[in-house]
């Protein structure tokens, strides 16, 4: 999702995956928390690979710093620090989408991060939900299953649910 938002800006964001369908909503969104005076919390570095694999040669970026030739493949250092002091801050979390290609060893630091985030947030006493498939599988791969409050493997589902949105299932339950 960071590189939709980084594509809203008019960044360079080389051949990272991005919702092209959703970079006008990205930029909405970022003038809409500019027009509010909110702070739209995204990453501040990123780490980078010059090819889609575990053994290709990665290094960490500033955000704005992607070359055309490369790809993003998780969230870097700074970052993680960025958003684990912030989750920490937080009265409930909702984690929707791990920060990298968790699955492959070296770009899972950021979503071993915010996992850590989330079941340290839980010991303090913060609300921490974790929905998506992609998400549950990544805390549970990570031992943090049983560290948080709710792990939903329905992604879309729960964020429908936030939104308000009447679920048929939960709407057959209350007839």
């Amino acid at each position: 999702m960071m590189f939709t938002f980084y594509k809203a800006m008019e960044l360079e964001i080389g051949k990272s995956i991005l919702e092209e369908d959703k970079v006008t909503l990205a930029k909405e969104l970022l003038d809409e928390a500019k027009s509010k005076n909110k702070k739209l919390i995204l990453p501040v570095d990123t780490v980078i690979a010059n090819m889609f694999s575990n053994d290709a040669e990665f290094k960490t970026v500033s955000y704005d710093k992607i070359p055309s030739d490369w790809l993003g493949m998780d969230i870097g250092a700074q970052t993680c620090k960025y958003f684990y002091d912030e989750i920490l801050k937080a009265g409930t979390v909702v984690w929707n989408g791990p920060m990298g290609v968790f699955e492959m060893d070296n770009f899972a630091a950021g979503t071993h991060c915010i996992a850590q985030a989330l079941a340290d947030a839980t010991a303090k006493g913060t609300i921490t939900i974790v929905g998506g498939g992609d998400s549950a599988a990544a805390i549970d791969k990570m031992g943090y299953q049983n560290k948080v409050t709710h792990v939903s493997t329905g992604g879309g589902a729960s964020l429908e649910y936030l939104e308000g949105k009447i679920l048929p299932g939960i709407a057959a339950l209350e007839m």
